[in-house]
């Protein structure tokens, strides 16, 4: 699975499930464009990782939740590499105040969805001005997103609409040859899916896992670059579910 020759820009790349994504994409060959909001120090050190498997790498700020800094960011990443060929909506929040549906306040809630829903439709928009018949768009979803998950209700309703709107773009995107799709994890290891939960929720859905483990970032990286590649080339609009078989249970 060669990416060699392409670019590949990964927002939320710096930390988790986004920069494992980033440094799948690096590993195969691509050259790969990183957003982060807040740290630049995690993300200097991300660039650093990224670049020392052989190929270029850059890191923009930017928060995804404002449409013109959103285009701004696509933009210069684009000019710097010549073009976007994989955009990867990984950025987002919600977690850092984890609240039941009855409680969240209006302020989170529209932060919430800005960045979960509006930061990728942005981010599509700006993208496919750069991005040549063949490349392909994934959004990450979460299965809090058509389940109950306790204190989960903003990151479950922008994650929802995130997977209608996925469809919406890849119905228009496919007659120019680019894919939408998206990839849904269960609890990933290191994540802030995990640390929000008590422990003992933690290990008790463990148990119940057919694959005997919680999912690990790489696992969700290795979805993400199978639907970039040609080989999900008659792959259009579909939601991938890495969660060791944990939906078929019925517990």
């Amino acid at each position: 699975m060669s990416f060699s020759g392409k670019v590949a820009l990964v927002t939320g790349g710096t930390r988790g499930i986004g920069k494992a994504i980033a440094l799948k994409f690096a590993r195969e060959g691509a050259d790969v464009a990183i957003n982060y909001s807040r740290s630049k120090e995690h993300a200097d050190a991300a660039v650093a990782e990224l670049r020392a498997c052989g190929v270029r790498a850059e890191a923009w700020q930017c928060d995804v939740g404002h449409r013109e800094a959103v285009f701004a960011m696509v933009g210069q990443a684009a000019e710097r590499f010549g073009r976007i060929d994989v955009l990867v909506n990984s950025a987002a929040r919600g977690l850092e105040r984890p609240r039941p549906a009855i409680d969240s306040l209006p302020k989170h809630l529209r932060h919430t969805i800005d960045v979960n829903l509006f930061g990728p439709w942005f981010a599509a928009q700006a993208a496919v001005k750069h991005m040549p018949e063949g490349g392909a768009i994934i959004n990450m979803l979460s299965p809090g997103s058509d389940r109950y998950l306790p204190k989960y209700a903003p990151v479950g309703v922008s994650k929802g609409a995130l997977e209608s709107l996925t469809k919406y773009l890849a119905v228009e995107l496919a007659p120019r040859g680019i894919r939408v799709n998206a990839v849904s994890a269960g609890l990933v290891e290191g994540t802030d899916g995990v640390r929000m939960m008590d422990a003992d929720i933690v290990g008790g859905y463990e148990t119940k896992i057919p694959a005997g483990r919680h999912v690990r970032p790489e696992d969700v990286a290795d979805a993400v670059a199978f639907l970039a590649s040609p080989a999900a080339a008659m792959i259009v609009g579909q939601t991938l579910l890495v969660d060791g078989g944990y939906s078929l249970m019925g517990l």
